[in-house]
């Protein structure tokens, strides 16, 4: 069997190529010219060039059975609102209509749980928090995009919705939020923390998800890929445990990161600054991001491996890579 991957370069892509190639699948990844290709690297992957709004790129699929859209842009910052709409709506739109060009037989799109957004307590599902209520351009456009998927498995294309959380590993490149909340634990630049929370699984966990989701999913539904729900306070207790950095033991209230980022965002990177703190990051940090992945877990068989192993292993990769000094 032939699979199709977009965002193959990418931290939760790369897992999904590498568990691919470890079944026995063929692969194809798309990649962007200006694309750093170390994830992929040494692996029997046959690199398309291209790019998501690419309008021939249906011809590059043609032959597979199978595509695993893993590909989004993602930012926080307000100024990159037209940019995440071009690569997470109309990219994903393009790819699935590309999709059906070449008779793909079943497409797996990956989501996130930011496009469910966030309610009392933990969710699931079967909640959807309003758009309008959405914080930031990111989530409003993955929420858009998963629109698509729903609207193409409506119109009968094969589409199953996954939906990760926050996913910890080896191979984090770029790095992802939770990986920069690694990174400046490590880095000692963690001096307080935010009173706030997330729900973590291994990326490893969260690449199976995707081939279950393949051979088990129902077209047109949402599987949330999540695992545990932590505060920050416990990842970092746990970041101790593991390295012997001491956590950090006071919260800071959110209008003081906010006003930095605001200072920042609005005033300082108009002047050719780079800002540091992006004002929706800290929006959505006020809120606790409580997933419940009891569906996944009943119907695809989705795996549960230990976060703090997960934790472990993406420090030891972040040390080997060079991440800190």
């Amino acid at each position: 069997m032939q699979a199709f991957v977009t965002g193959g370069t990418g931290f939760v892509g790369s897992h999904v190529v590498r568990l691919l190639l470890q079944q026995g699948y063929k692969v194809k990844a798309l990649v962007r010219p200006s694309s750093n290709l170390a994830n992929l690297q040494g692996l029997d992957v046959e690199l398309v060039k291209g790019d998501l709004t690419d309008p021939d790129i249906w011809q590059q699929m043609v032959g597979c059975q199978a595509l695993f859209h893993v590909a989004a842009h993602y930012s926080l910052w307000q100024v990159d609102k037209q940019l995440l709409y071009r690569h997470n709506v109309i990219g994903t739109r393009n790819i699935l209509e590309a999709a059906r060009k070449a008779e793909i037989e079943r497409t797996v799109y990956t989501s996130s749980v930011a496009a469910i957004g966030v309610g009392a307590g933990i969710v699931d599902e079967t909640y959807q928090s309003p758009v309008e209520k959405l914080v930031g351009s990111y989530k409003k456009s993955k929420f858009l995009a998963e629109q698509e998927a729903k609207q193409a498995a409506a119109r009968g294309q094969d589409v199953v919705i996954v939906n990760p959380s926050s996913p910890i590993g080896p191979l984090d490149i770029k790095p992802t939020p939770t990986g920069e909340i690694i990174l400046r634990f490590l880095r000692r630049e963690m001096p307080f923390y935010m009173d706030t929370g997330l729900n973590f699984i291994d990326v490893r966990d969260v690449a199976w998800g995707h081939l279950l989701a393949l051979h088990k999913g129902k077209s047109g539904d949402r599987y949330i890929l999540g695992n545990q729900n932590l505060s920050l306070k416990q990842v970092l207790d746990q970041l101790a445990q593991i390295t012997g950095i001491p956590a950090p033991q006071r919260t800071i209230p959110s209008w003081i990161p906010l006003s930095v980022a605001w200072i920042d965002e609005k005033i300082l990177a108009p002047l050719g600054k780079t800002p540091s703190v992006p004002v929706d990051g800290v929006r959505m940090a006020k809120q606790q991001m409580y997933y419940d992945a009891t569906k996944a877990v009943r119907e695809l068989g989705l795996p549960q491996s230990d976060i703090k192993q997960a934790l472990k292993d993406a420090v030891d990769w972040f040390m080997a890579e060079g991440y800190v000094k």
